[in-house]
């Protein structure tokens, strides 16, 4: 019996053991698959419709973004989505039109001869075209929908009533979608001719359908020259895309509908519902922007709140409420300030070789703060001979001191945010020599530093390393040989990669789809820039307690330092001067032309003050050559 019992332990170690060795060893490697599956899936949230739209447009700078965007979890289920849905609404069209395109399987008889035949149920290949139609147009929109960003929430400028944008939009929507319909019923015809042999035998051979040989088959040119076939498979298109359509105009018009945030709370249970305390807050994007539209429009039409902006606190009197909106108001414009300036530094160093220069900064504004100048004791011209001075050895051992290993600014593979992080100039660049506001602090590039310049320059973060010329002979009797070695091993690899053109494809990044992802979400500060004019302009006669007179050289100082770099941005290369023309087209591109809107915001905003205050201004304490350019703004000259 032990016998037995033994020979029946080993038959079943030998019938299970590896059975259940691989059933472990599946599961185990499908564990990171099932993790991953319910990371994508916990951050997806499909019931919450605020992750589906986007204030600001989504601009990828380069074909391998886009291909990356394409790819993405959320986008493969949005098309996936759309695919389903339009291959339900194609069934439901073919169901409906009855006839030849009704049923997926029809009965036929594949033999010739009459007195053997047998009915047989054939694959019906016009109801399968009708289907597959459909879940192209659906993928197709969906793609559409990504590259044109759709997802995108354009706030019209002048506010009407709904009815009147549906109406004014209508016959756009139905002409734009006949004619998409049409190109992508051609699209499908292309693609059904190359493989649509795919999908037909696969129903056929898993429904075990047999192919009607007295037909002529739809993948070819015979087949797809069907024209009722054409004109079925647009119509479908037609009212699967229209329906879309028309959803997604009306959410874009009842989105962008204005909202009246109260300036005080009327209500203790009210006060996280106020425009200050939003604007001073972390909300969801489409609610800032909103609260920052409501500022534009109470800064030029509602003198009531306006008096309630200006108004002090009970008891304490403190003007809280101008105070936290001209704060969110100036950190705004100083972020996207900060942003152009890390643009054109990045810009004016690519292609061009790394060099230790002078850092550039742009001071945060507060109410009330003025930000003195801190020149340089060196010349430009003594500067760049000094480093031409510099011997190679020298200059690769200050490089760690103001790079990381990799970070390359001359390659196309640099980043810009890195760039600006790392504070590096060059002598052709334009923000080199002299800078005309007193917000950009300039320093030039120092082998020495003593300690009164420490002094001067406020702290240690913001100057340069104390180096000593002890310590860079050190440097250059030790140089970093390993260090030294796998940067120009990295360097000829970005350069060897560099020509190559198929690299070079989908790495390189268009300037202009650049500029615009910098002014991507420009709309909030031209309604800062407007909001806060407005209120500073209507302060002259309405502010009874001089609160806007505390914060006023501030906000000339900001606007001044903002247009001087703008105007920077203009001058650069690749940098057109003109707004591109805007086809009436149902899909907006208005965020092409965002910059050219600042630009034209900012100087309104500035002539705006200065022709209300007008003389005024000479008493606000502001630098000398931010003087010379509201005298310019006084004079109309500008």
């Amino acid at each position: 019996m032990e016998a037995e019992a033994g020979r029946q332990r080993a038959l079943l170690r030998q019938v299970l053991g590896w059975r259940v060795a691989a059933a472990v060893a599946w599961s185990v490697l499908l564990l990171p698959v099932c993790t991953a599956a319910f990371v994508v899936l916990s951050g997806f949230d499909p019931f919450h419709p605020v992750r589906w739209i986007s204030i600001v447009p989504s601009i990828p700078c380069s074909r391998l973004a886009l291909i990356g965007k394409i790819i993405h979890p959320q986008q493969v289920i949005h098309s996936v989505v759309h695919a389903v849905m339009g291959m339900l609404v194609a069934w439901c069209a073919a169901v409906m039109t009855k006839g030849r395109f009704q049923f997926l399987a029809v009965p036929c008889t594949p033999s010739e001869s009459l007195d053997d035949a047998v009915p047989q149920m054939c694959l019906n290949e016009h109801h399968l075209f009708f289907l597959l139609s459909g879940a192209f147009m659906g993928y197709s929109y969906s793609l559409l929908y990504l590259i044109n960003n759709m997802n995108y929430l354009p706030f019209p400028v002048i506010q009407q009533y709904k009815y009147l944008r549906f109406r004014r939009s209508l016959p756009l929507l139905v002409k734009h979608t006949c004619v998409e319909s049409l190109y992508f019923v051609r699209n499908f015809c292309v693609a059904y001719y190359f493989f649509g042999y795919i999908p037909k035998v696969w129903i056929s051979t898993t429904m075990d359908l047999r192919i009607d040989s007295k037909l002529h088959p739809l993948d070819t040119l015979t087949g797809l020259l069907d024209l009722s076939l054409f004109y079925h498979a647009w119509l479908c298109g037609v009212f699967l895309l229209i329906t879309w359509y028309i959803a997604w105009l009306l959410f874009k018009i009842y989105a962008t509908e204005t909202h009246h945030f109260p300036v005080q709370p009327t209500f203790a249970e009210e006060t996280d519902q106020c425009l200050p305390k939003i604007l001073n807050s972390n909300p969801p994007l489409i609610i800032k922007f909103l609260a920052l539209q409501d500022l534009m429009l109470l800064s030029q039409y509602s003198p009531v709140r306006r008096q309630e902006v200006f108004s002090l606190s009970q008891p304490g009197g403190h003007p809280h409420n101008w105070t936290a909106i001209s704060r969110e108001c100036l950190s705004l414009l100083n972020d996207l300030t900060q942003r152009l300036i890390a643009q054109q530094e990045a810009a004016a160093a690519n292609g061009r070789a790394k060099q230790p220069a002078g850092e550039l900064k742009v001071s945060p504004q507060t109410p009330g703060a003025l930000v003195t100048e801190d020149m340089s004791f060196q010349s430009q011209r003594s500067n760049i001979a000094l480093r031409a001075s510099m011997s190679s050895l020298v200059k690769s051992s200050l490089m760690p001191l103001k790079t990381s290993p990799g970070s390359d600014v001359g390659s196309p593979f640099s980043s810009p945010a890195l760039s600006c992080k790392m504070g590096i100039l060059d002598v052709n660049s334009p923000w080199h020599g002299s800078v005309q506001s007193p917000q950009v602090t300039r320093r030039g590039p120092k082998l020495w530093t003593s300690g009164s310049d420490l002094q001067m320059n406020g702290s240690h973060h913001e100057s340069f390393p104390l180096l000593s010329a002890a310590g860079v002979g050190s440097e250059a009797v030790q140089p970093r040989v390993i260090y030294t070695w796998l940067q120009n091993k990295q360097q000829q690899i970005k350069n060897f990669l560099s020509k190559r053109v198929l690299i070079m494809y989908f790495f390189s990044k268009h300037p202009e789809a650049s500029i615009q992802a910098v002014f991507s979400d420009a709309q909030m500060h031209i309604w800062a820039l407007e909001g806060l004019s407005h209120l500073v302009a209507a302060s002259f006669t309405e502010d009874q307690f001089g609160v806007v007179q505390t914060t006023l050289p501030a906000i000339l100082n900001t606007l001044l330092t903002l247009q001087e770099v703008v105007d920077r941005h203009f001058k650069l290369p690749h940098v057109s001067s003109k707004p591109p023309r805007i086809s009436g087209s149902l899909v907006d591109t208005s965020y092409k032309t965002l910059r050219f809107a600042l630009r034209a915001s900012l100087k309104t905003a500035l002539y705006r003050i200065t022709t209300v205050f007008g003389e005024h201004l000479n008493a606000v304490q502001v630098s000398t050559e931010h003087k010379k350019r509201l005298q310019q703004f006084l004079e109309y000259k500008e």
